[in-house]
């Protein structure tokens, strides 16, 4: 199968409706992301290996929004601009909600829902809340900072592949006053959180350069890290330390911090 038989694939499963016969395809195609013979060429190897860590909602909400890219791509080469974004970032949600509520995943009212099932929220951030589940913590997810579902689906194998001790596992999605959400899950990290100047130290450690300290940014010419301040990094009682909320990126170009990546959603498979 070459990339353009997938996608055709992918997008008549869409169309008829995800059907019993298409949801049985989309876990096969799933199974072998998870396995490496389907190669997803947006991400390195690790990535696609944090975004087959956030489970099997997650591999399949990432190809559906990818299929959705193809075909804007196709009808629409030259479009761009923030408007093109959102219509592009409203598809992408419709597509996903609908295979959700065919396999179950999907929650209407979704911080209502949560604050039902775990009480009130504990925390709340630019784009998420936070709920507390014990060992874990349940968050809600909107598209505060993205726009499309795809870029905070790919938020999310970044964090996976960057900071897997934290790993967010894609629960469902759901809506919340008509706005997209994705609910993950993420271990729950007690400790202290670390001050600014540990956390450059720590970011440069891993070969981020440092960018912009006004809004903690660092990056390499492959990855764009953001929002890296105390209160989203821990240090644990055993004394490591625990990167639990970031906004990570693919760095491309667009970003402006010396990125050299193309976003692509082309595919090929492993004999």
């Amino acid at each position: 199968m070459n990339n353009k038989d997938f996608w055709d694939s992918v997008n008549a499963i869409i169309v008829e409706g995800f059907t019993p016969e298409g949801l049985q395809k989309l876990d096969e195609y799933a199974e072998q992301f998870v396995t490496g013979r389907l190669v997803y060429q947006r991400f390195s190897p690790a990535e696609q290996h944090g975004c087959a860590a956030g489970g099997p909602a997650h591999v399949v909400a990432t190809l559906l929004a990818g299929a959705e890219n193809q075909t804007d791509r196709a009808t629409s080469p030259d479009v761009g601009g923030f408007q093109r974004e959102l219509q592009r970032g409203k598809k992408q949600a419709e597509i996903i909600e609908k295979w959700a509520k065919a396999v179950g995943c999907w929650t209407d009212d979704v911080n209502n829902a949560l604050q039902n099932v775990l009480g009130a929220k504990i925390a709340e951030g630019g784009e998420a809340m936070v709920y507390d589940h014990g060992a874990t913590l349940v968050k809600s997810i909107g598209l505060d900072y993205f726009v499309q579902p795809i870029l905070a689906l790919d938020r999310i194998t970044l964090h996976n592949a960057f900071f897997p001790e934290t790993t967010l596992y894609v629960l469902g999605f759901g809506r919340t006053d008509g706005e997209f959400k994705i609910i993950v899950e993420q271990p729950f990290v007690k400790g202290t959180h670390v001050p600014d100047s540990e956390i450059s130290t720590f970011a440069q450690n891993m070969g981020f350069k440092q960018i912009n300290p006004k809004n903690w940014t660092y990056a390499t010419a492959e990855i764009y890290l953001s929002d890296l301040h105390d209160e989203n990094v821990i240090r644990s009682e055993e004394g490591n330390i625990f990167v639990v909320d970031c906004d990570i990126r693919i760095n491309t170009p667009e970003l402006r911090c010396g990125g050299v990546r193309k976003l692509t959603t082309d595919v090929w498979f492993r004999e």
